[in-house]
């Protein structure tokens, strides 16, 4: 009768802490921001390919051994890249192009498929581009619980790749 009693209180504070991870926002947003010292149209240009993303890809100086494959056209709408490396692997792909902003869509397979943004604004010094990340963590409690930690993880990987613009436009 006592296990039977212990097993029945385990059960219910697994349920009970799965159940509160539905209390955790299943959007998570994500966004810093530089001043850059080049123009917009240059930091679009350079976003808007996959060749001129892989300048200031955060990820390849993370990660020397990262093989990117790229496909599709080379600019634009649909410039894409498969990415393997110990981070992951996955594709992005340009999903928009405007004069002050790049999407992109982002396949992690099982990971989910997060929505990430470029988005430059001219200043009298240079041009302010910000980055961020939206993603949408479902109904999946581990998940939900990972979204917690994004702020601080991928904004680290915006500031890496903020700087490396800097530097690519230099």
């Amino acid at each position: 009768m006592a296990l039977i009693q212990t097993l029945a209180y385990g059960a219910g504070a697994i349920g009970l802490a799965i159940a509160a991870t539905y209390l955790i926002p299943a959007q998570v947003h994500v966004e810093r921001s530089a001043l850059v010292e080049a123009d917009p149209a240059t930091v679009i240009a350079l976003a808007a390919s996959n060749r001129g993303y892989q300048k200031f890809n955060p990820y390849l100086a993370a990660d020397p051994a990262l093989k990117i494959t790229h496909f599709g056209p080379d600019h634009g709408v649909g410039s894409s890249f498969h990415f393997d490396g110990r981070d992951g692997k996955g594709s992005q792909t340009v999903a928009e192009v405007g004069p002050a902003h790049v999407r992109y869509e982002i396949d992690l397979g099982p990971m989910g498929k997060p929505s990430q943004t470029l988005r430059v604004t001219p200043t009298d010094n240079g041009t302010q581009v910000t980055w961020s990340m939206d993603a949408d963590m479902g109904l999946n409690p581990i998940a939900r619980v990972m979204g917690l930690f994004m702020e601080r993880m991928m904004g680290k990987t915006f500031e890496a790749g903020l700087s490396r613009i800097q530097a690519a436009t230099a």
